[in-house]
C-alpha cells in the first residue's frame, strides 16, 4: 500500500503539470511513461486476478469481477474483459507474466496473447505463448498478432476435425437479422449475431420471463439464465410472449413519433405498429411528466400491471452500478414485505436483478436509499462494516453518492 500510494501522489504530482515545449522531449517521455504504466498494468492483473479467485467484490455488492471494474472503476465493458482475460490467464502465460513485470512487454500485446489462448489447453497454450511472442518480437502489429492467434485457433479446429470459423469478411446490414453458429472443441458453440430492433424486442419479450433466477438459490447469472431460457424455447417449453413497447396514442395511429422498449431502446413508429398488430395492445396511463399512474395493491406478489409500471420506470436494476435489465429483474419491496413496513404498492416497489435482491436483504447495512427528482428508488452499495470501521465512513447524509475509498495508514 505504501508503494501504491507513492505511485498515487506521483501521478497526481505529473498529472497537474504542462507538458514540456519541445515535441521531441514529449515524444520520449510518452514511451518511457507508457512502459511504466504497462509495468503497473502487471500489478493490477495480479490485483485483479486475486480479487477474481477469492470472490471478494461480492462482499462489497458486486455480483461478478466484470461488474466491479465497470461500476466501481468505470471501465467500459471491453476494457474491464481485457484486464480480467489477463488476470485469469497469467498464471498460463509465464513469459508474458515474466515480460510485461519488466517492462519487455507491452500491455497491448500481453492482453492480446491472453485473449488469443483463453479457449486453448494448456498443450496448446504453450506454444501459442511462444509463436505469438516471437510475433511481438518481430515487430508485428498487436493486430496482427490477434489475427495471427485467429489463426492458430483455426488451424487447431482443422487438427481436431472441427467446424472452420464462419467467413468475418461478410458484413450485414442493420435491417435484417442474422445469426452465425461455430462449432467450438468440445462439440458446443459459440454464437453470434445481430438483431433488428423488432426482433430484438421479441427476443425480450420472449426470454427475459425465462430467464429471471428460478429462486433464492439460483447462483446463474443473466448470461447462463438466459442460455437456459433459449434452450427451452427451442425445445418446446416456451408458451408466451410478452412485448412492452411504450409510444404515443399518434404512434400508433398512423404518426411518426418512435416508440421506445422498456430499456429505452427506441423503436421506429412503423415497427412499432407492426409489434402491436401480432401481439395485441394492452395500455398502459401515464400522467403528467409520463409519470405511470397509482397502481398499488396491498398483497405479497407485484401485479402483472405493476410490473409492467415498474418495467417503465426502471430500464435497469435500481442498483446504481448495476446494468441488468429492468425486464429481467425482480419485484423489490423497497422496505421489507416480511417486516410490515413496505405494502405492495406501486410507491413502494423498485426493480433488483436477483444478486442484489439477495444482497440487499442479507446486508440491507450496505445498501443506502434515495429516491431520484423523477421518484424513483436509487439503491447505492456502501463497503463492508469492517471496511467502513477502518475509514470512518458511512451512509451519505444527503442523495450523493456514498465514499466508498479506502485510505490505509503506512
Amino acid at each position: 500500500m505504501e508503494l501504491v500510494n507513492a505511485l498515487s501522489t506521483i501521478a497526481t504530482e505529473l498529472a497537474t503539470r504542462e507538458a514540456p515545449e519541445s515535441a521531441a522531449a514529449c515524444l520520449e517521455l510518452t514511451e518511457t511513461l507508457a512502459t511504466a504504466a504497462d509495468m503497473q498494468e502487471s500489478a493490477m492483473a495480479s490485483f485483479i486476478g486475486r480479487v477474481d479467485a477469492a470472490g471478494e467484490q461480492q462482499r462489497w455488492g458486486y455480483p461478478s469481477t466484470r461488474a466491479w471494474l465497470r461500476s466501481k472503476l468505470g471501465m467500459r465493458e471491453s476494457r474491464a474483459k481485457e484486464r480480467l482475460t489477463l488476470a485469469r490467464q497469467r498464471h498460463r502465460l509465464p513469459q508474458v507474466a515474466k515480460r510485461l513485470a519488466a517492462g519487455d512487454l507491452s500491455y497491448g500485446y500481453a492482453t492480446t496473447v491472453a485473449d488469443a489462448v483463453a479457449r486453448l489447453d494448456d498443450t496448446d497454450c504453450a506454444q501459442a505463448e511462444s509463436m505469438l511472442l516471437e510475433m511481438a518480437d518481430q515487430g508485428f502489429s498487436a493486430g496482427k498478432v490477434a489475427a495471427f492467434g485467429q489463426r492458430i485457433r483455426d488451424v487447431i479446429a482443422e487438427r481436431d476435425g472441427t467446424e472452420e470459423a464462419p467467413d468475418e469478411d461478410s458484413r450485414h446490414g442493420y435491417d435484417k437479422s442474422w445469426i452465425t453458429t461455430t462449432r467450438s472443441l468440445d462439440g458446443g458453440r459459440y454464437i453470434k449475431g445481430w438483431l433488428n430492433p423488432e426482433d430484438a424486442a421479441i427476443w425480450d419479450g420472449t426470454l427475459a420471463p425465462l430467464a429471471k433466477p428460478a429462486g433464492p438459490e439460483d447462483r446463474r447469472d443473466v448470461s447462463e439464465r438466459t442460455a437456459a431460457a433459449l434452450s427451452s424455447v427451442l425445445s418446446g417449453g416456451h408458451k408466451a410472449t410478452k412485448v412492452t413497447v411504450i409510444c404515443d396514442l399518434d404512434t400508433l395511429t398512423g404518426g411518426n413519433a418512435p416508440a421506445r422498449l422498456t430499456d429505452g431502446t427506441p423503436i421506429p413508429a412503423a415497427q412499432a405498429r407492426r409489434i402491436a398488430l401480432a401481439a395485441g395492445v394492452s395500455p398502459l396511463l401515464l400522467g403528467r411528466g409520463n409519470t405511470p399512474l397509482y397502481l398499488g395493491h396491498r398483497e405479497r406478489f407485484a401485479s402483472a400491471a405493476q410490473r409492467q409500471v415498474l418495467e417503465t420506470l426502471y430500464p435497469t436494476c435500481a442498483v446504481r452500478e448495476c446494468e441488468i435489465p429492468g425486464t429481467l429483474c425482480e419485484v423489490d419491496h423497497v422496505n421489507g414485505w416480511a417486516l410490515g413496513k413496505s405494502p405492495t404498492d406501486i410507491d413502494q416497489l423498485a426493480l433488483t436483478c436477483g444478486w442484489h435482491n439477495r444482497f440487499k436483504h442479507t446486508r440491507p447495512d450496505q445498501i443506502h436509499l434515495t429516491k431520484d427528482p423523477d421518484g424513483r428508488y436509487v439503491y447505492r452499495l456502501l463497503p463492508p462494516p469492517d471496511a467502513r470501521r477502518r475509514t470512518g465512513g458511512g451512509p451519505p447524509d444527503g442523495t450523493g453518492p456514498p465514499d466508498t475509498t479506502l485510505s490505509w495508514a503506512a
